[in-house]
């Protein structure tokens, strides 16, 4: 009787994975800011209309307890308290005729609301 073994990858999933139009964009806004250091630090909140909402912006200071990964030379931080609700996120990047903008794909959402920006 043959046994199936699953094996475990030694490699835990990344926090956030950001697309190559997602790193080209936040580099190129990173290169605008002027200041040398500076990272996407991205982290959930409470709030909202279902319970918690996203928060992007610019830092240059990381704790020692953040995750820290890097995508197309662009530098994310996630703090503790947002990793597991972050987990196999990928951010995204879209320029076109109905608008521009950064999308959130988080497979830890089990509803959102109609705006888009608020989940649980």
């Amino acid at each position: 009787m043959t046994q199936l073994v699953s094996i475990k990858s030694a490699r835990p999933t990344p926090v956030v994975t950001l697309t190559d139009a997602a790193a080209a964009k936040v580099a190129e806004l990173i290169e605008a800011e002027g200041e040398a250091g500076l990272a996407l630090r991205m982290a959930v909140r409470p709030g909202g209309c279902s319970g918690f909402s996203y928060e992007m912006f610019f830092d240059s200071e990381i704790e020692q307890d953040d995750a820290v990964t890097e995508h197309g030379g662009v530098k994310v931080i996630v703090d503790s308290e947002s990793a597991d609700r972050l987990r196999g996120s990928t951010l995204d990047y879209k320029d076109g005729l109905m608008g521009a903008g950064f999308a959130i794909e988080n497979p830890n959402v089990t509803r959102s609301c109609g705006c888009g920006n608020s989940f649980s």
